[in-house]
């Protein structure tokens, strides 16, 4: 019981980062209708730009509050600049751009911080918390804590803030918000900056247990999307839960079964969208579209 109490809280905080991505995700997709495939690149650059201040001289946590900022404001700039031309076009359209911008963001990190692998520092010790004959690591636990500390935070923002509220009826309904005066293009701008800035935050809880590297969220980005389809693709909800369960079940399978580590938890990752999708589409929180013909 005590190595599966420390596999638990070891699995909550990859799940914690898998729901904060799986989470941008979703409100890119809830605001727009499509897939961003280059969240994780997004949050990878957003990690180099934490890393940057860092290295100059600025705390971890005005550096994170910082990132955050810049985070938020290039995702709608990049909503403004480069999803807002093509608005109204097919999907497949708006998808293969943003394989094009995940492509672009990448060569970016490359050429602006080169290929090498950097090591980024965590605001929390990995000295253990012993409880009982259980043992947790301060790190695993502050991961925890601050991906849950954002999922509420934007919780409160979407039900109780005005802008919240704005942001929510534009997405459901755009056509009615635009008869009640809600500025539609500006709140969907405003779902791709938070989404950018949860991604970010993914990114600098991930970087000081993987270390940093252009490539570092690809793999996390597999699990995040996996989270959001388990969960559902339209509900936020859905996301973190599917985040932290997926977390768990598969740190769980690499602890007890051998054949189940190293590469093969991204084959079960892949295995989770391939089953959610057979049995059920709209994931565990997401509900069937009905329509009056």
């Amino acid at each position: 019981m005590t190595e599966f109490s420390q596999q638990v809280v070891s699995g909550l905080a990859s799940g914690g980062i898998y729901a904060s991505l799986a989470l941008a995700v979703v409100i890119v997709y809830r605001s727009s209708g499509v897939i961003n495939f280059a969240q994780g690149e997004m949050a990878t650059f957003a990690t180099f730009l934490a890393w940057t201040f860092l290295h100059h001289g600025i705390s971890y946590w005005p550096a994170f509050a910082l990132t955050l900022a810049i985070a938020f404001a290039g995702g709608v700039a990049l909503e403004r600049v480069v999803i807002r031309p093509v608005e109204g076009r097919p999907v497949l359209t708006v998808v293969i751009l943003t394989i094009g911008l995940l492509i672009l963001v990448n060569g970016a990190t490359q050429w602006i911080w080169g290929g090498a692998t950097r090591k980024f520092p965590s605001p929390f010790s990995t000295r253990p918390v012993h409880v009982g004959s259980a043992a947790f690591s301060i790190q695993d636990l502050g991961i925890v804590g601050v991906s849950l500390a954002s999922v509420a935070l934007l919780t409160l923002f979407f039900r109780f803030t005005k802008l919240g509220l704005g942001l929510r009826a534009a997405a459901v309904n755009p056509e009615e918000s635009r008869l009640v005066g809600v500025r539609v293009g500006w709140m969907l701008a405003l779902g791709w900056g938070l989404a950018a800035a949860l991604g970010a935050v993914s990114g600098m809880m991930v970087a000081p247990v993987v270390f940093l590297d252009p490539n570092m969220m690809q793999g996390v980005l597999l699990y995040a999307f996996a989270a959001a389809v388990l969960g559902g693709l339209a509900s936020p909800v859905g996301a973190v839960v599917g985040g932290l369960a997926l977390g768990v079940v598969l740190n769980l399978l690499g602890t007890y079964v051998s054949t189940f580590g190293g590469q093969m938890r991204l084959v079960g990752g892949l295995g989770v969208i391939l089953a959610v999708l057979l049995i059920r589409p709209t994931g565990l929180f997401g509900r069937t579209a009905v329509r009056r013909v």
